[in-house]
């Protein structure tokens, strides 16, 4: 299996993912896209995209990403994961780009980036840093 149908089989069995409404974009070495259209219940008090949606879309584009650098009987888990949150989500979509920064054997260092994109113009509004650990796949 090729790493674009792996991570599309495990991402299509995400029913977070799917509750949500997250869109798997690009899958290549070392790097996933995740974009989300926002509605209106994802969003905060204040009208912005909700933070918790960010980091999980975040989250999980740094993850496939990891999945991307391991072998096919391997999955992968978050071990830590920072945010900084950068600015509101004030556009109509969100967009992560997670990538891996190293790939060892028992830690991945990964990063992820996402964007608020409205007109076609987009801002960065949050950038994350985390480790993700390789487990068995019957897990």
């Amino acid at each position: 299996m090729d790493i674009f149908d792996r991570v599309a089989q495990s991402f299509e069995s995400q029913a977070f993912m799917k509750t949500i409404g997250a869109e798997l974009i690009s899958v290549e070495q070392g790097k996933v896209i995740i974009s989300l259209k926002l509605n209106s219940s994802l969003m905060q008090q204040h009208g912005f995209g909700h933070a918790g949606v960010t980091f999980s879309i975040g989250d999980s584009a740094a993850g496939y990403a990891a999945l991307t650098k391991m072998e096919n009987r391997q999955e992968v888990l978050t071990s830590e994961m920072k945010i900084q949150l950068l600015s509101p989500s004030d556009g109509s979509m969100l967009k992560a780009i997670g990538s891996v920064i190293k790939a060892g054997r028992r830690l991945l260092v990964v990063k992820s980036d996402v964007y608020s994109v409205s007109d076609k113009k987009e801002k960065l509004v949050a950038t994350m840093l985390g480790t993700m650990v390789p487990s068995i796949a019957d897990i």
